[in-house]
């Protein structure tokens, strides 16, 4: 039996013990011991931030460099997971660029408030997480409804943006509208769009030969170029994710109904006050009218245009090359001031 003397030492070295555990387990422990702040500590590049005072969205820094894009996801109500490929191809160019959830996707805040979810305040949103991350002189980049946002981003805040990516996006939805219908005349035989039509008209949306039709024949055509067993798995993990509630009060049923809040929005008339060097993306097999895209060039006065010849909506994936080597290269040139405008 231990005398109280010897329990006493006992629970002395104990303490002993853990203090020293405390006091040097830790590099972040000895860094706030020595600065007072927890500012350091590592999480992988990635950031919440608040946004409308009550919200938290997701960030995540990916490589390190002097070029800094911020990505604008489409959807709406998707998330950043597509862009996923972007890390094989930006960071080895010394290019640092951010991932972002907006509010109701992916790993961000989703409110059942169904006000939040309209394009001035999605804008607002942009600009609270631009402050957030401290970004000022980056480039923006928006893919689809992201593009839409960049737009009308530009048009109000421009003045912290170097350059701006328009990526797989028309300049209205009423002419996204028409092209679908030409994309459905063109894809479809006409006893398929015969079906297509019937099933639409009597909003069978859950049927499985709607389904197919809408899969096999318009999205592996025009959204991702590839049979849907070969779709790269991160644009799979997007589409499994979707916050339905905001894609249908923004958007519609599917990717070829636009009943939403988006009905009406056209950029046309506000192109020309685009003023920061501009790229616009698309590709050739998009579901946007790639003729449409080439106006929007047209107009923006200092733009580059490109098309990829054997991409589609999703041409980071289905025409990766050459969809990676327009971007860097213009990202490159305007950051080494050598960028140059198309001839209008």
């Amino acid at each position: 039996m231990k005398t109280q003397h010897q329990s006493l030492l006992t629970v002395l070295l104990f303490v002993a013990l853990i203090s020293m555990i405390f006091a040097c387990g830790s590099p972040q422990s000895r860094k706030e011991s020595q600065t007072g702040t927890l500012s350091e500590i590592k999480t992988g590049g990635s950031k919440l931030i608040s946004v409308d005072g009550k919200y938290k969205v997701w960030t995540k820094k990916v490589g390190t460099g002097k070029i800094k894009v911020l990505l604008l996801h489409g959807g709406p109500g998707f998330s950043h997971d597509y862009f996923e490929c972007f890390e094989d191809f930006l960071p080895k160019e010394n290019i640092e660029f951010y991932y972002y959830d907006q509010l109701g996707s992916g790993l961000s805040d989703a409110p059942t408030d169904t006000t939040l979810w309209n394009t001035p305040r999605f804008v607002e949103e942009v600009e609270q997480v631009r402050k957030g991350l401290g970004l000022e002189n980056f480039y923006i980049l928006g893919h689809s409804w992201g593009s839409l946002l960049a737009m009308e981003y530009l048009y109000k805040y421009q003045k912290h943006v170097k350059g701006a990516v328009l990526s797989n996006m028309t300049g209205s939805i009423a002419d996204f509208v028409d092209y679908s219908a030409v994309l459905k005349s063109r894809l479809f035989t006409k006893n398929e769009k015969q079906l297509f039509d019937s099933l639409d008209n009597a909003k069978a949306y859950s049927s499985p030969r709607y389904a197919s039709l809408l899969n096999e024949k318009l999205y592996t055509k025009v959204i991702c170029r590839m049979p849907l067993e070969q779709w790269p798995e991160p644009i799979i993990r997007t589409f499994k994710k979707p916050n339905q509630t905001i894609y249908l009060q923004m958007q519609g049923i599917d990717e070829f109904h636009v009943t939403g809040n988006l009905v009406n929005w056209s950029f046309w008339n506000k192109m020309p006050q685009i003023k920061v060097p501009t790229l616009v993306l698309g590709g050739v097999y998009d579901e946007m009218n790639p003729e449409s895209m080439k106006k929007e060039a047209q107009l923006i006065p200092n733009s580059r245009f490109y098309l990829c010849p054997m991409g589609s909506h999703m041409s980071m994936y289905d025409d990766q090359s050459n969809y990676f080597n327009a971007l860097i290269g213009f990202l490159k040139d305007v950051d080494t001031q050598h960028f140059a405008a198309d001839k209008k």
